[in-house]
């Protein structure tokens, strides 16, 4: 079910993109679902890793969401023993998708390529609008006043043959007109009736004023125009030697066969550089004679050692100065002219090399992708599936936003990879399989929490600790136990309630509701004494959970939870607060940020207190009436 839907979701993309090559085109339907046909199975390699990832996902949130998962768990059964059906299932699948790339992906490339450069080609639907130019038609301006849709008369008729530049058009008009087909729907017969045509006799530049031209009026005339609109397939030879359209061998050989084309380019290059440079130095053919080199030349070039230089350097300015000024012109316009075609002859051989470098990188890369499609698809089961059973979340919602989340990181990771190999930046393997080594320990990690069933993917846990670090309010949810088995220890909640009540106002006189610059960074809100009333109050409040009466349960949801916050502070050195006090500036963000924080505290700490005072009264209130 995951497959189809994700893989109509591509189409949909492969259709957006070029719906523009296809509309108005006048399509049959079989062309049509041909193209999408063979277009849904090119995009099969896209689909079928996420396809995966969301099935895998689905499935084993769904198991951990019924505690399905727990039970196995609990019956002795590993994770890694529960997913081999599947490992097994999505092994087979790996195969399979390695044979559908090597043998079914390069004809279904193929065949939807060559449909898809067809519809390119095949001129556009004719639908001739009213009031507007139409120039659809190649060469050609059209332009209709009016028309009748049932009889498909066109009045008021203009057109345009441009077909020799703007300044040199044929203009006709006519009062009406008819539009047609041929059968053989290769050109378009037009039957014009009472109108004028108006054509230049010859070509003239802009310059020129008289313009000869010739105006004909017509009663009835009839023209032809091209206008193929049928639908002609191009031959799929082209495509086929394409490396979209080769299989393993077929690419492997192609590889060795541009491999030796770029060493040919090179060994030619070289020795076409040679000869240019050095021409006495070039190869030639046997039963010739060698020449030598001049023994200026040898000198300059440099002699074998033990051999005595026979004459001084060549001084070619001392020559040059001594030539004809018209000389020397010439001389430097023909050195000139040779560096230009020398130069151009070394672009083309470079232009030349890069072409068939690129040809080398776009077929290893192909070859690459028959493997990349089975071993993603296996690297996929280990993501989805452990996170499946960490999150415990099931259905199309979770688990859809996760796998289209993980899939755009493994796309742009794997675009990024084809692009740095397919321009030469990077090696090919190591673009190819880029997102293969980004994704691999990731599927690792998450695979080894599953199996030691880890919470860090427990999202309570992350909000709990979010809540704690910007010290968001808490409330507290005590509920009247149905079956009580320890009765509650009336003394020891007694002395429970004194040391909260002692302590609280302790810590209350000596604090501030609103600290003071240097009361903050003095440091007098110490997280121990806060965090020990915290402590009190949670022993309290679990002495008092077994209490039988309603309204002592009632009192306790009334206890604040109370932890200490870093922002009252911030820093714990004495030294380093006190140089944060007198850098005003950022002492004195962190004092005012501290400000609401620490009225919370002393707030909740002032009503733990009143808490305290009710709870001994209605403790002892409650202790008299069991006496009575």
């Amino acid at each position: 079910m995951t497959f189809f839907i994700v893989l109509f979701i591509v189409l949909m993309q492969f259709l957006w993109r070029y719906i523009d090559d296809l509309v108005g085109k006048g399509l049959s339907f079989g062309t049509l679902a041909e193209l999408f046909f063979y277009a849904a199975l090119s995009m099969v390699p896209m689909a079928l890793p996420l396809a995966i990832l969301l099935a895998s996902l689905m499935t084993f949130g769904n198991m951990g969401e019924k505690s399905e998962l727990t039970a196995i768990k609990a019956s002795g059964v590993p994770l890694i023993k529960a997913m081999a059906p599947l490992i097994v299932l999505v092994s087979a699948i790996a195969v399979g998708a390695f044979f559908f790339q090597n043998d079914v992906l390069p004809r279904a490339q193929v065949k939807m390529w060559t449909l898809l450069f067809s519809a390119r080609q095949k001129s556009p639907e004719l639908e001739i609008p009213e009031g507007a130019f139409y120039d659809q038609i190649p060469g050609y301006n059209l332009y209709v006043k009016d028309k009748d849709r049932e009889t498909g008369l066109m009045k008021g008729v203009m057109i345009y043959d441009v077909h020799g530049g703007g300044s040199n058009a044929t203009i006709l008009t006519a009062d009406s007109a008819r539009l047609a087909f041929t059968k053989d729907m290769r050109y378009l017969y037009l039957h014009l009736w009472h109108g004028e045509q108006f054509e230049n006799l010859r070509e003239q530049a802009t310059a020129d004023r008289n313009v000869p031209f010739r105006r004909e009026s017509f009663a009835d005339k009839e023209i032809l125009i091209p206008f193929d609109a049928n639908f002609n397939k191009i031959d799929e030879g082209g495509m086929k030697s394409q490396y979209i359209g080769k299989n393993i061998s077929e690419l492997s050989h192609s590889l060795d066969s541009i491999s030796m084309r770029i060493d040919s380019i090179g060994a030619d290059s070289k020795r076409q550089f040679v000869r240019q440079l050095f021409p006495v130095l070039a190869v030639r053919p046997e039963n010739t004679p060698v020449y030598k080199l001049p023994s200026e030349v040898q000198y300059q070039l440099g002699t074998p050692a033990g051999k005595k230089q026979s004459a001084p350097p060549l001084n070619l300015d001392s020559l040059l100065e001594k030539m004809s000024p018209s000389k020397q012109d010439k001389i430097f316009a023909q050195a000139e002219s040779n560096m230009t075609m020398r130069g151009t002859e070394q672009e083309f051989r470079a232009i030349q090399m890069e072409d068939e470098k690129g040809r080398y990188r776009r077929h290893e890369i192909e070859l690459i992708k028959k493997f990349t499609l089975s071993v993603a698809c296996l690297i996929f089961l280990f993501i989805g599936a452990p996170l499946g059973a960490i999150i415990r979340k099931g259905g199309l919602g979770t688990p859809l936003v996760i796998s289209v989340l993980l899939f755009l990181v493994y796309y742009i990771i794997d675009n990024t990879g084809y692009k740095l190999a397919r321009d030469g930046h990077w090696v090919i393997w190591a673009g190819m399989w880029l997102s293969t080594f980004v994704l691999l320990p990731l599927g690792i990690f998450v695979t080894y929490k599953a199996m030691n069933d880890s919470s860090v993917f427990n999202a309570d846990l992350y909000k709990e600790w979010l809540r704690r670090r910007l010290g968001l309010p808490e409330s507290r949810q005590v509920s009247l136990k149905e079956v009580v088995i320890t009765e509650v220890d009336v003394e020891k909640v007694n002395n429970l309630l004194s040391e909260l009540e002692s302590g609280c106002a302790s810590w209350l006189h000596g604090h501030a509701q609103r600290p003071g610059y240097k009361q903050y960074w003095s440091g007098i809100w110490e997280p121990e004494p806060i965090d020990k009333i915290g402590a009190e109050v949670e022993e309290t409040v679990n002495a008092l959970s077994d209490s039988r009466s309603n309204r002592v349960i009632a009192l306790l949801n009334e206890f604040p939870v109370i932890r200490s916050l870093w922002i009252l502070r911030p820093v714990k050195s004495a030294g380093i607060r006190k140089a944060l006090m007198w850098f005003a500036p950022l002492g004195l963000i962190f004092w005012l940020a501290s400000l609401p924080y620490a009225r919370r505290v002393y707030t909740d700490i002032m009503r733990t207190s009143v808490v305290v005072s009710r709870m001994r009264e209605l403790m002892n209130t409650t202790e008299a009436s069991d006496r009575e």
